[in-house]
């Protein structure tokens, strides 16, 4: 499964973006989707997942009631819809692809990795 993330850029604290991730050639059936960004220097961690079944979502904390994910099936995309932007939130953003059934907050349990698209959020 190739995937690509699209939709990051420039924007000022507190705005939006929506960033969508493709997967070529094929639809997101059979796999459960997640999203994880990477700031400068730090980790790659967690940010959103949804089920095989689109039904079960999860979020980390930090970006809970902020950040929505969720999938066009029409469109063969899964989007994560992010509000209320902060500074902090500054990293490059991957969808991911995990045959499992709920996804998972470690990103060792994914399979398919996009290659990233940046958010850029000015204070």
């Amino acid at each position: 499964v190739q995937l690509q993330a699209f939709g990051g850029g420039l924007v000022q604290a507190g705005g939006s973006l929506r960033l969508s991730c493709a997967a070529s050639g094929r639809s997101f059936s059979g796999y459960a989707m997640g999203w994880f960004r990477q700031a400068p220097g730090s980790e790659r961690e967690f940010v959103a997942t949804l089920s095989q079944t689109g039904l079960t979502k999860s979020y980390a904390d930090s970006v809970k009631g902020r950040f929505t994910i969720s999938i066009d099936d029409a469109k063969n995309t899964v989007s994560l819809q992010m509000n209320s932007l902060k500074p902090e939130d500054t990293a490059v953003y991957y969808c991911a692809a995990s045959r499992s059934m709920f996804g998972s907050i470690r990103s060792r349990e994914y399979d398919y990795w996009g290659q990233g698209t940046l958010v850029t959020v000015s204070s």
